[in-house]
């Protein structure tokens, strides 16, 4: 699980907003990352993400392609070739930076259209996110939506089904597309992470009993940041941890899975300032960008222990792939 932009501050400030608690609190483990990336000690979401999908650093705006612009192999394309379930849920477009770099390879985080073609090369079970125009209202004329339905998919959307009563076919993968471009804030009205990432664990968990390699991500934590809005991240904040609590549940009951929580980078130099009361949080910022400070880690679950420490951002996959078991060195299936 990733909130994005999310830093010690932003989750400080989410705690002491909601009476000193957090789900993020029943961790056993956590540890720190080093999040730069190959070409800057400041990194962005999708070469934060790619480090975290394929074990490379690469250069700012990658998609899951190294730093000479081959694509790489990702975590979730290794799962799915393993036969393990595979799925993402985000409150962002579902071509945004840090989904599309498990899934996507191209040179800019900004090309969305191709991004969203590249959904179709993987046969990834279930995705749900914003982002619906770059799948059926595209320049090239193509209909992504249709050919995930000619793939197999049950494929539903905003315009038909409000996601609260959306009727889930096992034996299809899933599509559901939240919004035609970005999604709502919370403040906005936005409320599907938190059962959408509910719905994903049991979607995968039946449809296929190998185990699943699921990312969800808590987006708007960093447009909160980016806007220097505290109100902004400390509702996006609860909201991911909200998520975080339903998924801990899951792997509570389930006893074989594990839960990692973390971000790609910490956005806007927050700070709490003197003045601050649990009800009215006074929020600094230095940058309407990123920073390069050291991320928290959070880890529950087998396999847990090797998320302890400080480390790279780059060693997130090589402890997911030593978790799931995956041998030898990562080596796409023709």
């Amino acid at each position: 699980m990733i909130g994005d932009g999310m830093g010690l501050t932003q989750i400080s400030a989410g705690l002491y907003s909601n009476g000193d608690h957090l789900n993020l609190e029943r961790f056993p483990v956590i540890g720190l990352h080093k999040s730069y990336s190959s070409d800057n000690l400041i990194t962005d979401s999708a070469a934060g993400a790619t480090a975290f999908s394929a074990g490379k650093k690469t250069y700012n705006g990658a998609i899951g392609v190294d730093p000479e612009g081959k694509p790489l192999y990702t975590i979730l394309e290794e799962a799915d070739d393993q036969g393990l379930a595979t799925g993402m849920v985000t409150t962002s477009t579902i071509v945004h930076a840090t989904p599309a770099a498990f899934i996507a390879h191209e040179a800019q985080r900004t090309y969305y259209e191709p991004i969203a073609r590249d959904f179709l090369d993987t046969d990834i079970d279930l995705f749900i996110g914003g982002g619906k125009k770059y799948f059926d209202r595209r320049e090239d004329g193509r209909d992504l939506l249709q050919e995930l339905r000619q793939k197999g998919y049950a494929v539903s959307s905003f315009l038909e089904t409000n996601f609260k009563d959306l009727s889930v076919d096992y034996s299809k993968k899933l599509t559901y597309l939240t919004s035609d471009s970005d999604p709502l804030s919370v403040e906005q009205g936005r409320d599907y992470l938190t059962p959408a990432s509910i719905l994903a664990c049991d979607f995968l968990d039946k449809f296929n009993s190998k185990g699943f390699f699921l990312m969800i991500e808590g987006a708007q934590i960093d447009w909160g940041g980016h806007a220097n809005n505290s109100s902004y991240i400390i509702t996006e904040m609860l909201d991911f941890d909200k998520a975080v609590g339903a998924v801990l549940d899951f792997a509570e009951k389930d006893g074989h899975t594990l839960v990692i929580v973390t971000a790609d980078h910490e956005t806007g130099g927050y700070a709490i300032n003197p003045g601050s009361t649990r009800d009215s949080i006074i929020g600094a910022f230095t940058s309407d960008y990123h920073t390069a400070t050291l991320i928290p880690v959070f880890a529950y679950g087998p396999g847990a222990q090797l998320f302890a420490g400080i480390y790279e951002n780059t060693a997130i996959y090589d402890k997911m792939r030593q978790a799931f078991g995956f041998r030898g060195m990562a080596v796409r299936k023709n």
